[in-house]
């Protein structure tokens, strides 16, 4: 069967496990932690990122962006069911747009807020230093960016039924797999932006999402909302 080698609560590997299972494409996991940086990882993808995603036909791809732009591509003749999600829907335009925000999202997002929040309070802790502690100058400066990033989402949110058109796409998935993780480490300020926690709620309450909220990390138990389809 098809394996993806990711982390639980890496933004890029949730994408793409939202990606596989809005696709109807099955797959086994495979955790990796990537601060290891362990030689047989390293040999699979040499950049040392995840997710990587091995093909029953021996194919490897690494990273979020190759592996949607295959999905998409594999399933545009070949879909699996009628009710799987296109990707990259619509015309040239429309997919531009799809691409421009989840490249917003695994790219300003993930150095803004994401990438800091998980080394702070995640792999910092789970590495070489257990006893580690949040630095409060970073954690203040990343709830800052945060809600920026939260207004922004809030603002597409209201303009368009979904963020990147009237679709679903992997804009959204890309944006809900990072708001995810900084849900699960309870830093998302729901209450002050209203219309990004609607966009969010419908996202959470997709049967995709199922697996994401039966994550856990040890040592990290998420807030109780986290869960709450309804919050």
């Amino acid at each position: 069967m098809n394996r993806l080698t990711h982390f639980r609560i890496c933004p890029r590997s949730r994408s793409i496990r939202l990606a596989l299972a809005e696709s109807g494409i099955a797959v086994t996991l495979a955790e990796e932690r990537p601060w290891e940086h362990r030689p047989q990882f390293l040999a699979m993808n040499p950049a040392g990122e995840l997710p990587v995603l091995e093909l029953d036909d021996g194919l490897t791809l690494c990273g979020a962006y190759a592996i949607s732009e295959y999905l998409a591509d594999e399933l545009r003749p070949h879909p699996p069911g009628d009710r799987t999600v296109a990707l990259f829907p619509g015309g040239r335009e429309d997919r531009a747009e799809v691409r421009r925000l989840a490249d917003w999202a695994h790219g300003k997002l993930d150095r803004e807020v994401t990438r800091e929040l998980l080394h702070e309070k995640v792999y910092a802790r789970l590495g070489s230093r257990p006893d580690h502690a949040p630095d409060p100058d970073i954690l203040r400066a990343v709830r800052l960016n945060l809600r920026y990033h939260l207004s922004y989402i809030g603002y597409l949110a209201h303009q368009r039924r979904w963020l990147a058109g009237d679709e679903l796409s992997f804009a959204d998935l890309a944006a809900a797999a990072h708001l995810s993780a900084i849900d699960y480490l309870g830093e998302v300020p729901w209450d002050e932006h209203s219309a990004a926690r609607s966009w969010y709620a419908r996202i959470k309450s997709r049967p995709s999402f199922r697996a994401l909220l039966a994550d856990r990390i040890p040592g990290t138990p998420p807030p109780v909302h986290y869960t709450d389809l309804d919050f």
